[in-house]
């Protein structure tokens, strides 16, 4: 018998403490629930989600807080909770069981495993009674557990093939790195699948695809081609009008439900913002834009206002998430009634009203979710807006606030690093910069391992989940974009640590990186089903970024181990020819390390020549740029193709240099920015 009580109470993550009054006997993902799973016979019921989700907490209180719903549940499984934020590793293998069983994903994940971990049947969500022609999650209860006692030989096919399944997933493709046109081919397929109208991907429900359209653009970059362009700035304009994007307080949330950004699904999330503030810096280096410059203030405001997490020794990184729901109603904090913009804006009203579609009926049952639906006016209208936007914020905040997950994540904060540290250049906000290198010292210091291994998830003082491949390769990456913002060697030093570190705990002997590093041993299924995947999903695929992360090392440094490891990673995957349109960060690095350019600034830091043309080399609006700095004869490495490249004393230079080779020096931002463009039609 399971022990007559929930675990959870002894667990950090906010998620598994959302269910710890439950009457479900939950116990959280580890050995010791295998363990009394194994030692009952019993099947296991493992229930993943996340703090920000709005199904999962009405799946919560319709079933798990229900006492005979979870008398059923204690009686007949042995039950798991895993919080899929903290545990990326074990919500792909089983979301990935799921997919091949068929079925959609999302959360709540709920499958039905042995009690050795072997997944044989799942779902999502289920109601609490049958409807949409679903059962009720009672007597799917009900039905698994009589299926595993006397189909014996069902339950054990299922277990096969899903192993089998599951160890095709993880198997390495091998091929030669994509060239020219097999990028050319998969942009082409993936801007085929945008919405010309209303940006993003065509249909409903609209999520960003950051990943996707950072490609686009890249790949635009490269060829000229004004599609992926025209596409990022498309998503960028309409997410940032739309009801996605909290017009009030900043940030944009995880997707639309309708195909026109109005309705979000409420919860903001720390990695969609990452990327999109990322996007939005690289489309304003291209043509500026007030309404980008704005949206990226607008998120960085958000991120250091709402989401810095728990300080330690002064410095913070970033919270994981806000939830959907508050007051158990989803979007409650967000919307308006037109009686309140009244009260609130009194004479200043009107043209509020008109600009943010604020109706007597609203514009999502019953309520307002405000968006801008008129085009850009004067400076007065501007500041107008402006202030009533203040004066609502202002009263939005005596309502009774979404909750936060307020646990540290390594690769998510890396992101963000990242595109703190672009939109710094890009933006002129050397704020910017500033609160992307507290969030590092902050990983650096509290959730560094002794053996040179980022650790994935922290909270309240305590470490909750060991590092993964992701962790390594963002923060590496992010230690880079910091080295080309700031010339600080000590952040090379951290990236190279921490590459190593990928190489040593975590590459697959056959080819690529595993998810999981190779001393983890609470990851079901075996070696064979040991994750290992270059597809990107809301996040880049750690083995993309980590791609990039060797190819921007190789490009700073001229060493050759980088452009191997580099080469070595995309490769095991290129082999899945035009379904590598599935893996658009991996692309782009394989872009990168063989196209991309590196800025070579010589001559002394303190000189405004110097600076002026750092700026220009850091704004770059390509993707495939990597910054470095050359201040005196000896600076770079012997390995380096621009070794010894020099500027005359009191001058400063740029030398840009392409496939191992550098052009002559030019002296101007404006040459420096013409020297960079990969395509003449780039303008």
């Amino acid at each position: 018998m399971s022990s007559p009580a929930n675990l959870l109470r002894h667990e950090l993550s906010p998620y598994l403490l959302q269910h710890a009054d439950n009457p479900v006997h939950w116990r959280p993902w580890g050995a010791a629930a295998l363990a009394e799973a194994a030692a009952a016979d019993r099947p296991i019921l493992l229930s993943v989600g996340y703090a920000a989700c709005h199904w999962c907490h009405v799946m919560a209180h319709e079933s798990f807080e229900n006492d005979d719903t979870a008398a059923l549940m204690n009686a007949l499984y042995v039950c798991i909770k895993v919080d899929r934020e903290e545990r990326p590793d074990i919500d792909h293998l089983y979301m990935s069981a799921l997919h091949a069983l068929g079925e959609q994903g999302g959360w709540p994940l709920t499958m039905f495993l042995t009690p050795a971990g072997d997944p044989f049947w799942g779902g999502t969500y289920f109601p609490p009674e049958p409807r949409w022609g679903r059962p009720s999650f009672r007597q799917v209860l009900q039905g698994v557990a009589d299926a595993y006692r006397t189909q014996h030989d069902a339950v054990r096919q299922n277990v096969a093939g899903l192993r089998q399944t599951l160890a095709r997933m993880s198997a390495p493709s091998p091929g030669d790195p994509p060239g020219p046109a097999l990028l050319r081919r998969a942009a082409a397929g993936l801007l085929r699948s945008t919405d010309p109208d209303l940006g993003g991907l065509r249909g409903a429900p609209k999520f960003p695809n950051p990943a996707i359209f950072r490609f686009l653009w890249q790949e635009s970059m490269r060829s000229g081609a004004a599609g992926g362009r025209d596409a990022l700035r498309l998503l960028l304009t309409r997410m940032s009008q739309g009801g996605i994007y909290d017009q009030l307080g900043g940030g944009y949330a995880r997707y639309a439900t309708d195909a026109e950004w109005l309705v979000p699904h409420f919860e903001k999330m720390l990695y969609d913002n990452a990327q999109l503030l990322d996007l939005l810096a690289l489309a304003h280096a291209e043509a500026p834009d007030p309404l980008f410059a704005e949206r990226a203030a607008e998120t960085v405001g958000w991120l250091t206002r709402d989401m810095t997490a728990e300080r330690v020794d002064g410095h913070a990184a970033f919270a994981a998430s806000e939830d959907a729901d508050s007051e158990g109603v989803e979007g409650k904090f967000y919307v308006w009634a037109e009686a309140e913009i009244d009260t609130a804006l009194g004479s200043a009203a009107a043209p509020f009203k008109a600009a943010y579609d604020v109706t007597p009926a609203g514009n999502w049952e019953g309520h307002t979710i405000l968006r801008r639906v008129t085009a850009r006016g004067d400076e007065a209208h501007e500041a107008a807006l402006a202030d009533a936007r203040a004066i609502l914020f202002a009263r939005r905040a005596g309502r009774i606030r979404p909750g936060r997950d307020d646990k540290v994540l390594a690769d998510w904060n890396g992101l963000a690093i990242a595109a703190l540290c672009r939109a710094a250049a890009v933006f002129g906000r050397s704020d910017f910069l500033a609160v992307a290198q507290d969030a590092f010292v902050f990983v650096q210091t509290v959730m560094t391992a002794p053996d040179g291994r980022v650790r994935h998830a922290w909270r309240r003082g305590r470490i909750t989940a060991a590092g993964l491949l992701d962790d390594q390769a963002s923060m590496a990456r992010a230690a880079l974009a910091l080295f080309e913002a700031t010339g600080r060697a000590d952040y090379l030093d951290t990236a190279i640590v921490w590459a190593d570190a990928a190489e040593a705990w975590f590459a697959a002997p056959d080819g690529g990186y595993f998810t999981t590093a190779s001393d983890a041993d609470d990851v079901p299924l075996g070696a064979q089903a040991r994750p290992r995947t270059a597809s990107d999903n809301a996040t880049p695929a750690g083995i993309g970024l980590l791609a990039e992360a060797l190819a921007r090392l190789y490009h700073l440094t001229g060493a050759p181990v980088w452009r191997e490891r580099a080469r070595a990673a995309i490769a095991a995957f290129s082999g899945l020819g035009e379904r590598l349109a599935a893996c658009p960060t991996l692309l782009a690095a394989a872009d990168l390390l063989e196209d991309g350019a590196v800025a070579v600034i010589a001559g002394a830091p303190d000189l405004s020549a110097t600076q002026a043309l750092l700026a220009a080399a850091l704004a770059s609006p390509d993707p495939a740029v990597v910054v470095l700095r050359a201040p005196t004869a000896d600076a770079l490495p012997a390995a380096h193709p621009a070794h010894a490249k020099t500027a005359p004393s009191g001058r400063a230079l740029a030398y840009v240099c392409r496939g191992g080779v550098c052009g002559l020096p030019v002296e101007t931002p404006a040459a420096l920015a013409a020297a960079l463009r990969r395509n003449p039609s780039v303008t």
